[in-house]
């Protein structure tokens, strides 16, 4: 009996591969870091390679935990780090053996350049989202600039998720909720614009088909198949983008429902029917084709992963870094904690730096660790606070990713926000959102409704705590003063480096 899911999320910092049984539980897990390539402050790259290697070696050890699970295994779907854009040619091969991710921000001059030619409202009109350094229409746009040979050699543009997809199966696909952020999808007709292709300069030629993230891409090619174990024609679903997969994951799938998505950066959504065009959010296509309006902050448990590494070398775990944080009074003692650590994907200055600000003598490590988780905080709802009129705040939010397992921040956050947090049972909600998909691609569930339900459990629920809420509430005013008066100085600290 084919019982079994195999799950794929090529993540930031590793590339994770799962087993799922029916009911939406990970039976077997495997994680295996790659390196994060920063050359310089701003940058910032992936080998495509070192995904490959990373998917068919945590695949084969998810297999080898279950017995006969090759034979067990009904379908294989990926999600994955969005944006990353992997250029192949004619015959499959690499143009540039690195991948400018997510979070790169050399594209800043494309930007630039589009948006004094472009309206801020065309370009909603057309993409339901601003320019930014993140998408891929302008990283595409950079290597025009700056690697030209290597975009004439390239016949197709790859998400991360897509370029795992092409090595299992040799096919070459995009899926939907991947091209609604790329800056080159008609929003209304969810295909491709060839305005959006003239506007940035990016050829047609090579993007790819687009697929429904349900869809089943192809079978598993032979020789992949004898080195995972894995039998040849397994079918491989397009998949999704790791955030859209993660929201139906972790039980996000109806308009009015909230989400807050914390790993390396900070997703808050709201889901609508359709896009919110207002230029303080940005829109995505969940998993099952619903809206996602969304705040984002690239600095989320980066800063936490910072803090970490700075004030104790990698020597203390989370947990006692948290144990630490804990220790301290609610708002730090005045501290404030500006976590822009790698700019910021949506701001007039997208060369933002982190700072402290408040500190005293009489401050402590655990309120620097505090300081930074609260910081985060203000950070996101510095832009809920900016949410078009009748756009409310959710009931609930649902946390998912590494940031749930930190109890001490979800009740910062439910008490910055004044909304309660659920949490689910199961954390890597991208990998259960994958499941969800390959149940109902394989028959297993009539609908991702009837998945979700037989699929995702709640652990319970964080409430605000209304003496922090106060403190919170008086500390806001001032966090926006700050970051508001410190945008005057990224430029010049441009100049000095």
């Amino acid at each position: 009996m084919r019982d079994l899911y195999l799950a794929v999320d090529v993540g930031t910092g590793g590339l994770r591969s799962a087993l799922v049984d029916r009911s939406g539980r990970i039976v077997a897990f495997s994680h295996e870091e790659h390196e994060q390539i920063v050359p310089r402050f701003g940058w910032s790259e992936q080998r495509p390679a070192d995904w490959w290697s990373g998917t068919v070696e945590t695949m084969r050890t998810v297999l080898s935990k279950i017995d006969d699970a090759g034979r067990r295994v009904a379908a294989i779907c990926a999600c994955g780090q969005m944006h990353g854009s992997v250029l192949i040619d004619d015959d499959g091969k690499l143009t540039r053996e690195a991948a400018l991710l997510w979070n790169d921000k050399r594209p800043g001059p494309q930007v630039e350049a589009f948006t004094a030619v472009v309206p801020a409202a065309r370009s909603l009109d057309l993409a339901a989202n601003l320019p930014s350094p993140a998408w891929p229409a302008f990283k595409i746009a950079w290597i025009d600039n700056n690697d030209r040979e290597a975009l004439a050699r390239s016949t197709t543009l790859l998400m991360p998720k897509d370029w795992i997809n092409f090595r299992l199966t040799g096919v070459r696909a995009q899926d939907i909720t991947e091209a609604s952020l790329s800056f080159l999808m008609d929003w209304r007709s969810r295909s491709w614009s060839d305005t959006l292709c003239d506007l940035t300069g990016v050829p047609r030629r090579i993007l790819p088909p687009l697929h429904q993230p349900g869809d089943v891409l192809g079978g598993l090619l032979p020789a992949v198949a004898t080195e995972i174990g894995l039998p040849e024609g397994l079918p491989v679903l397009v998949g999704a983008g790791d955030y859209p997969m993660a929201l139906i994951g972790s039980g996000v799938l109806q308009a009015g429902m909230g989400s807050d998505v914390t790993g390396t950066s900070t997703i808050i959504t709201l889901m609508h029917e359709d896009p919110v065009l207002d230029p303080a959010v940005s829109n995505v296509l969940s998993a099952n084709g619903v809206w996602g309006a969304m705040t984002l902050l690239d600095a989320g448990g980066d800063a936490v992963r910072w803090a970490r590494r700075a004030f104790h070398e990698n020597a203390r775990s989370y947990a006692e870094v948290t144990e630490d944080a804990a220790r301290a009074e609610v708002g730090s003692q005045g501290l404030f904690f500006l976590p822009y650590l790698s700019g910021e994907r949506f701001a007039a200055h997208p060369n933002s730096r982190a700072q402290f600000f408040g500190l005293t003598a009489g401050h402590r490590l655990p309120d620097l660790h505090r300081s930074v988780l609260e910081g985060v905080a203000f950070s996101v709802r510095r832009v809920l606070d900016l949410r078009p009129a009748g756009k409310r705040r959710p009931e609930r939010i649902v946390a998912a990713s590494g940031g749930a397992k930190n109890a001490l921040w979800l009740k910062i956050k439910a008490s910055m926000y004044g909304v309660p947090y659920l949490v689910p049972e199961e954390l890597e909600c991208g990998v259960i959102g994958a499941a969800m998909l390959m149940a109902t691609s394989t028959g297993d569930a009539p609908d991702l409704d009837t998945a979700a339900s037989r699929m995702i459990r709640f652990a319970g629920e964080v409430a605000p705590d209304p003496e922090w809420a106060e403190t919170y509430d008086r500390m806001m005013p001032i966090y926006t003063r700050l970051y508001e008066t410190s945008q005057e100085f990224y430029d010049d600290l441009d100049r000095l480096a």
